[in-house]
């Protein structure tokens, strides 16, 4: 336990914060705090197995539940300063006579000067009562700094007798980050019983174990992918781009010692079906880390306060996780209704705020992905310099553009030749987005199987072009009105001036 997280648990009680809620879930390492800061405080503690134990010596005194424990309890702070600790009674805080009695206990803290006990509440779930909030204080075990990651991977080292590299500790160290010191340690000797040494191939040890937070945690979903950079038709600009980073994320210890600030994200706006989520999958793949979508909709709860929490449980697994490229599909729609007047919209609003400010003032190796198809209905405040660090517009693909993506899709299912006449498909696959044209291929193949035929030809595509209907023909309006706002925004094309 850090001196400083110490120190501040100190103040809380000094000052006199009657209930003191602990959202952790190792309470070795609480107890430890509450120890150092009770070391001349008569502790008693609560639990549903054993009911009433001294809190020190961890010895059963009287079974009893919990109302009969604070009845049994709540006058001990006249006679000397007290610290109540109550484990894992999460499920009784919304019990009104627990309330009460609780109520009455934090009241006597604060206006009785004769009277000093302390209640810390420990659990990992987070439940507060509204007749309780005001005497209630949250406190937050952070997560070990840099500094103290490396101390935790030398200590390992020391104890174990095994000589790693610097450049390897460094390494592993940043993957570390957003990691308790429990689940560090546990890595570590994972690692160790694996091969007998800590290498640089323990990171996808450590990506593994994050993974499974993620699982357990139900509220970021982990994506699988396959696809690669290469398997981006076009789109130069912002390809180049991702490039560049991609280099920052493959050396992150060196570039950030070398002054360089890790990015933030991007936004990508486009038409439907051009690319915008094939762009997120490469991303991750691009970085080799992992990738995991923000459904804003799994975070809305039935409770006053609940969405909020589950955004900053949600965003504090991402920081867990990390380096990771968080994806949020259709932000637009995500964050809908932001300064309308309903109570769904005020929910909505509280989100946006919270994921805004996490946004602004995050220093992990979260990489957001942003995708949207409407940016007229994109909050402006999105919009700002320094929320990402680029904004892409990904438009329909251009004729270089259209060839690429047609090869792609033929030579992924083995049907590409080189009788294949591009120039003739590009002029009648104009309007076509990425969708569009690999929907082309696959009928196409689909019929070339069915009528026993071993080459797909140009007459064979040009036949399936003329029976689809194009995104440009269907959504006409909506696209003008795309490119209409764009106007007004400072935004990156994602393709290369000189393809169009």
């Amino acid at each position: 336990m850090k001196r400083s997280t110490v120190n501040i648990l100190a103040s809380y009680v000094d000052a006199l914060h009657p209930i003191i809620y602990i959202n952790h879930f190792d309470f070795k390492v609480i107890d430890e705090a509450i120890a150092t800061v009770g070391a001349q405080v008569k502790c008693v503690e609560f639990n549903h197995a054993l009911g009433l134990i001294d809190f020190k010596t961890k010895s059963p005194m009287r079974e009893c539940d919990l109302e009969q424990f604070l009845k049994l309890t709540m006058d001990d702070g006249f006679d000397q300063d007290t610290f109540l600790i109550l484990k894992d009674v999460h499920g009784e805080l919304n019990d009104p006579r627990i309330i009460a009695l609780l109520r009455q206990i934090a009241e006597r803290n604060l206006y009785q000067d004769d009277y000093h006990t302390t209640i810390f509440i420990l659990s990992e779930i987070k439940v507060i009562p509204p007749e309780l909030g005001n005497y209630i204080t949250v406190f937050d075990i952070p997560l070990p700094t840099m500094e103290e990651i490396l101390r935790i991977i030398h200590t390992f080292i020391a104890d174990m007798e095994i000589t790693v590299s610097k450049d390897v500790i460094s390494d592993i160290a940043i993957s570390f980050k957003g990691l308790n010191e429990l689940q560090i340690k546990q890595i570590l000797n994972l690692a160790y019983q694996d091969g007998g040494c800590i290498d640089v191939e323990d990171k996808l040890l450590i990506l593994k174990e994050k993974e499974q937070f993620i699982k357990k945690a139900g509220m970021l979903e982990i994506v699988n992918f396959v696809e690669r950079i290469d398997d981006i038709g076009g789109l130069e600009n912002l390809k180049d781009w991702l490039i560049r980073k991609a280099k920052i994320f493959a050396n992150l210890d060196k570039a950030i010692k070398f002054g360089v600030d890790v990015p933030k994200g991007i936004m990508i706006v486009g038409m439907p079906g051009c690319g915008k989520s094939l762009t997120a999958k490469a991303t991750a793949g691009l970085f080799q880390i992992p990738l995991v979508r923000l459904d804003i909709g799994r975070l809305l709860g039935k409770y006053v306060g609940e969405s909020e929490e589950n955004m900053r449980k949600a965003l504090k697994l991402s920081e867990a996780i990390s380096p990771c490229v968080l994806w949020i599909d259709e932000i637009e729609k995500a964050f809908a209704g932001v300064g309308g007047d309903g109570s769904g919209n005020d929910v909505t609003t509280r989100l946006f705020g919270q994921f805004l400010t996490w946004m602004q003032e995050k220093e992990n190796t979260v990489f957001i992905v942003a995708t949207a198809n409407d940016i007229s209905r994109i909050p402006p405040e999105f919009l700002r310099k320094g929320r990402f660090d680029e904004l892409f517009f990904v438009d329909l693909p251009n004729g270089e553009e259209r060839k690429k993506i047609l090869d792609i899709h033929l030579k992924k299912r083995n049907r590409w030749n080189k009788g294949i006449d591009s120039i003739a498909l590009i002029k009648e696959t104009n309007g076509f987005n990425g969708a569009d044209l690999e929907a082309v291929v696959k009928d196409c193949i689909e019929m070339a199987f069915i009528e026993d035929k071993e080459l797909v030809t140009t007459d064979d595509l040009l036949t399936i072009v003329k029976d689809t209907k194009s995104i440009s023909s269907t959504l006409k309006k909506k696209m003008d009105a795309i490119r209409e706002t764009l106007k007004n925004i400072d935004i990156k094309p994602a393709s290369k001036a000189e393809m169009c």
